[in-house]
């Protein structure tokens, strides 16, 4: 039977992420604390990992309870309350990063790279395990770390996310306990996985070997015409209206026929 196994939320978009037991839905669909802060430069642009190889090498530790935020990186470090020591935080970030930052709020629907999908992303654990053993030099924690997904599903066969999605306007109703969320497409990747995700070093034939294999081993239940290329791992969400509650680690996981 599909078990929700590991919940994880990233609090400042394209910091490192922490494991919960627990997350509430919010209205938005988004895990309450996922994507809550952003990083922003002069231009308003997004300050990212995509973007700043750089972020690979920060280290950042966070006690929700407290609303704190422990940073680490560039021989140097800190400890921060998210609300209180705002303008402390930017100036530390802009001495490690060598660029002017604001650090934004958005505590109804965080800050999804995804605004037609925002809800958690999806991925089985039988996934990530068959994925790392595409890759004999990262360990499966790595391979987890590099995707970033927020759900991860025990007790099913690799890809079984797959089953998540339908053709394009069609959407699959499924249950995280008593949360109903809709599966929409599998997730199309940028250029992060294929970097350390400590170290920021690029794996030069990441993303050619990923396509060759997730095209040779592509379920039978996927949806194939979702795949102009290959590039696609876990499935991105949407709310259902009005379905917003609490998930926990070890509840039931189920389409909804």
């Amino acid at each position: 039977m599909p078990r929700l196994a590991r919940i994880f939320i990233y609090p400042i978009k394209s910091f490192d992420g922490m494991a919960v037991d627990e997350a509430r839905v919010l209205p938005s669909g988004a895990l309450e604390h996922d994507r809550r802060f952003a990083l922003f430069d002069a231009e308003g642009q997004v300050l990212n990992g995509k973007r700043t190889p750089d972020m690979h090498h920060l280290r950042s530790r966070f006690d929700l309870e407290a609303g704190r935020v422990s940073l680490s990186g560039g021989g140097r470090s800190g400890d921060f309350s998210l609300t209180a020591d705002r303008g402390q935080i930017e100036e530390w970030l802009a001495t490690f990063s060598g660029l002017p930052v604001r650090l934004e709020e958005n505590a109804t629907s965080g800050f999804p790279d995804d605004t037609v999908a925002p809800g958690p992303t999806v991925v089985s654990a039988a996934t990530l395990a068959e994925v790392s053993s595409w890759f004999d030099e990262l360990a499966l924690e790595e391979i987890r770390r590099r995707f970033r997904a927020n759900l991860i599903v025990d007790g099913v066969d690799p890809f079984w996310e797959d089953r998540l999605y339908s053709e394009e306007g069609q959407f699959v109703r499924f249950q995280v306990g008593d949360v109903t969320f809709e599966g929409v497409y599998p997730c199309q990747r940028c250029v992060v996985p294929t970097r350390g995700s400590e170290t920021g070093e690029r794996y030069h034939d990441f993303t050619r070997l990923f396509e060759a294999r997730r095209y040779e081993t592509l379920p039978y239940w996927a949806t194939r015409s979702r795949f102009d290329h290959f590039y696609r791992l876990a499935v991105n969400t949407r709310p259902v209206a009005g379905a917003t509650g609490t998930i926990h680690v070890g509840d039931e996981v189920r389409i909804v026929e």
